[in-house]
């Protein structure tokens, strides 16, 4: 048990994206090493096959390194993407008519004209509406709608090469958030027992719940997360957070569509809103995007990796720089380094959103922010939460606190799931097949052994009286560690 609970002080997770610069067995065993807690798949490009196999390493090696690993499926989503060139690009300059053409062939685009791959596009759009092509480096203003062709004025031109994403400025396009093959996948990430299942372009609570309800029809048991990339999802946000077990503020399209000005203010309030409402939040896209071609990030990428942490996001989401970046395994290793050094910092260290004058509606969640109110102001070394579903520890990690939290748990997939909780560590154990009297003993000897604690530490423990049921943490121990056996300090 104590190679899977050594860790770790660091307290923000990593997820890593795959990808063909770290698909091989070899490169994913150094991203493990460096420090992902959580790989990523896109389903947008590996083929099922590939995914499978893919996925039966990172079992094999999160087994072999004695690492719980959780594994997260992105769906492809509505992407609005343009048509091909007839000679791959077109530069368009400031001030020239440009057409977005619906029923234009998907290869006959030139320096007048383009295809799109949204045909409700026309009725998505009026006169006026700013649209936004590859990330926002082409900006046309509408100007009007001819049967199947919207005519634009160049506002900012450039390079434009074929199937670049489009957007909406201030949202509104229509697009479903799943598509067929976003239905398709999710069978797919259910018949490879993902943990996590990533919502791309969700709008309302409709598409995360219709997203869980085909996940778990299909015998899924993952978590649903909802990435925050349309202006609507922005103003739906509290019903959003609430249907879903975690969000992603993907800043990339969500930046082109509200603007880059409001990004900064609108990611901290995202952090914010999801931790109050004690659901988990990554923070994702473009974080250490220099480190692509570079063995080492720039100023203004340490200062936002830092910025994240302090806002309080749980984990920090790294995806071209371990896709298709030179330098995969140091890229999580330098962002495991920036995210210890941001919590090293004073204010984030200070305990928050206590939630002292909430009521709680579950007493697992009365138990478990009790314990940390009680770990903060006694200063106890550790927390040991045995848990079934990981429910308990998942409350403890919303109250700020550099205290770490240990969910033991005999179930291999709430081990994966709860990687992704900011300060929570898994660690197998099987409460029901533990000795009767010595769980305590057991559990302290193995964080002993681990090097997380020593004589005279204290250790505060949550449980439930009926071990093995899901929901029924009711208990809170607080124990003194002796040499080699735990001294009762008090229940």
């Amino acid at each position: 048990m104590g190679k899977d609970i050594l860790s770790f002080r660091r307290r923000t997770k990593i997820v890593a994206t795959l990808g063909p610069a770290s698909d091989d067995p070899k490169v994913i065993e150094e991203l493990i090493n460096a420090g992902a807690d959580v790989l990523r798949f896109n389903f947008s490009h590996a083929a099922p096959e590939k995914q499978k196999s893919s996925v039966e390493q990172i079992r094999a090696l999160s087994s072999k390194l004695g690492h719980h690993i959780g594994i997260m499926g992105d769906l492809q989503g509505p992407k609005i993407r343009i048509e091909s060139f007839k000679q791959g690009s077109v530069n368009l300059e400031q001030g020239q008519v440009f057409m977005l053409d619906t029923k234009l062939g998907s290869s006959d685009g030139d320096e007048t004209s383009v295809g799109v791959a949204y045909s409700n596009l026309i009725n998505d759009v009026i006169p006026g509406d700013t649209l936004l092509l590859d990330d926002g480096q082409i900006v046309l203003e509408v100007s009007e709608i001819k049967s199947s062709r919207i005519i634009c004025k160049v506002v900012e031109g450039g390079l434009l090469t074929d199937h670049k994403g489009l957007n909406k400025k201030g949202g509104g396009l229509s697009a479903p958030a799943l598509t067929d093959k976003d239905k398709k996948d999710i069978i797919e990430a259910a018949n490879f027992d993902m943990d996590f299942v990533s919502v791309s372009f969700a709008r309302n609570a409709a598409d995360i719940i219709e997203a869980r309800q085909l996940l778990r029809e299909a015998g899924g048991q993952g978590h649903i997360v909802a990435k925050i990339e349309r202006a609507e999802a922005v103003d739906n946000i509290n019903e959003i957070i609430d249907a879903s077990d975690v969000i992603m503020v993907a800043r990339g399209d969500l930046a082109v569509e509200v603007g880059y000005a409001a990004m900064t203010g609108l990611q901290k309030s995202l952090i914010r809103r999801t931790r109050i409402r004690n659901k988990v939040s990554i923070t994702a896209t473009q974080m250490l995007e220099s480190m692509i071609t570079s063995s080492s990030p720039t100023r203004a990428e340490v200062s936002d990796v830092a910025n994240a942490v302090m806002d309080g996001t749980d984990a920090v989401m790294l995806s071209a720089e371990t896709a298709i970046g030179n330098f995969p395994a140091q890229a999580v290793e330098t962002m495991s380094e920036l995210c210890i050094g941001a919590e090293r910092h004073e204010t984030f260290r200070r305990p928050r959103n206590n939630r002292l004058e909430d009521d709680f509606s579950y007493i697992d969640e009365a138990i478990a922010l009790a314990a940390m109110y009680t770990a903060n102001h006694l200063q106890v070394s550790a927390i040991i939460a045995f848990t079934e579903s990981g429910s308990t520890t998942q409350w403890m990690s919303r109250a700020r606190s550099d205290i770490p939290i240990y969910a033991f748990t005999r179930h291999e997939a709430t081990r994966r799931r709860v990687a992704i909780y900011r300060g929570v560590y898994p660690a197998s154990f099987d409460i029901v097949r533990a000795e009767s009297g010595k769980i305590y003993q057991s559990a302290i000897q193995a964080l002993e052994e681990a090097g997380v604690l020593c004589a005279g530490d204290l250790v505060l423990f949550t449980l439930g009286e009926m071990a093995g049921v899901s929901g029924g943490t009711n208990t809170l121990r607080i124990l003194e560690v002796g040499s080699g056996k735990a001294v009762d300090a008090g229940a």
